[in-house]
């Protein structure tokens, strides 16, 4: 069983590659994140693949009509603007929406699920726009959550979150992953993909530079070549443990 195919998946934009001949094939069970500088396709990728983006190549989620879109894989934007003056519990029961049955008890046990994961339950009628940008990050997140499917694309969920917070999201996606779900989120933080990814996609210049577990795939010429650091990878109590070290001489300045 397969959450989500890409083959060839390819870009332009003014004349310019963006995405260049992306494979890849996400299973249940899979954490994957999604490393590269700035400007290597992340957020183009996930749109693309999401059907948001015209692109040459196949996604099998881009297929599908946007009703059976919306229940076979939730989308976390980068942009964590919240418009409009709603209580959180009303934000994250928008996530409801892909299941258009009105509301049900499952639909509010689902959306009691994600305040609860989210650690937001003290703040459901809580007016969403007077909360700080991290306490919205994580509403937008439950969001997404609540949608309940069975594959979760987020782009950079974790930018803005305090230290405590990026661990707990990070958790959160491995139990998602654990129990038998898909997640994707393009990431900056190599230390927390390296710990809680099962999987790591980089891209370099919008083509897959390496794809596989984090031991193999942050390796020293990897690392110097795609991101210009020296750094330390080694086995921890739980999970890999990335020390970054110095910039390398040919890193751009």
């Amino acid at each position: 069983m397969t959450l989500l195919t890409l083959r060839q998946m390819s870009l332009s934009r003014n004349g310019r590659p963006v995405l260049h001949g992306i494979d890849l094939t996400v299973r249940p069970g899979e954490f994957i994140g999604l490393l590269g500088p700035n400007g290597a396709g992340k957020t183009t990728l996930l749109r693309a693949a999401l059907g948001l983006l015209k692109a040459g190549g196949h996604s099998s989620l881009a297929d599908l009509d946007v009703a059976r879109r919306a229940q076979a894989a939730a989308f976390l934007p980068q942009n964590r603007e919240i418009a409009w003056p709603m209580p959180v519990e009303a934000v994250v029961a928008l996530g409801r929406v892909a299941h258009p049955r009105g509301a049900t008890a499952a639909d509010r046990a689902a959306v009691q699920r994600a305040l609860d994961a989210l650690r937001l339950d003290p703040l459901r009628r809580r007016d969403a726009t007077t909360l700080s940008g991290g306490e919205q990050a994580r509403v937008l997140l439950a969001r997404a959550l609540a949608q309940e499917t069975p594959l979760l694309l987020a782009d950079e969920p974790v930018a803005g979150l305090d230290p405590a917070a990026q661990i707990a999201v990070m958790q959160l996606f491995r139990d998602l992953a654990a129990q038998g779900k898909g997640v994707i989120a393009s990431l900056h933080d190599l230390g927390l993909a390296a710990r809680h990814c099962t999987r790591l996609l980089v891209l370099d210049a919008g083509r897959v530079a390496a794809d596989g577990p984090p031991r193999a795939v942050l390796q020293p010429d990897l690392l110097a070549r795609v991101f210009g650091i020296a750094a330390h990878l080694s086995e921890g109590p739980d999970g890999m443990i990335f020390q970054p070290l110095s910039l390398c001489p040919a890193a751009p300045s």
